[in-house]
């Protein structure tokens, strides 16, 4: 058997064991998952989950976030750690998803 075959043997394996794998992160579409997950690097998801919703309320889309300046975002995240770093990440990951980069 190769790689490849054992591999996909493995694969079909954990799909019958996990149809459904839960997303611990709370998120209304792929933009915010990808937000969440940014910010929940050296944090817990559970302090990610009380600071997405006012995030989300402000700038739950990347048009919203790109409009928004660095010291406001890392306002909203800042409870959570490496705020200032994150929040140039965001504002950077929101221009170039909606086209202002």
């Amino acid at each position: 058997m190769t790689k490849k075959q054992r591999a996909e043997l493995v694969q079909i394996e954990l799909e019958k064991l996990y149809p459904e794998v839960p997303i611990p992160l709370e998120h209304t579409d792929a933009y915010t998952l990808m937000v969440a997950v940014a910010l929940s690097a050296q944090t817990t998801d559970k302090k990610v989950n009380q600071v997405t919703p006012n995030l989300f309320k402000v700038a739950g889309s990347p048009e919203k976030m790109a409009k928004l300046e660095v010291p406001e975002i890392k306002e909203l995240i800042k409870e959570i750690g490496l705020a200032n770093t994150k929040a140039k990440n965001l504002k950077r990951m929101a221009e170039t998803s909606s086209g202002k980069a």
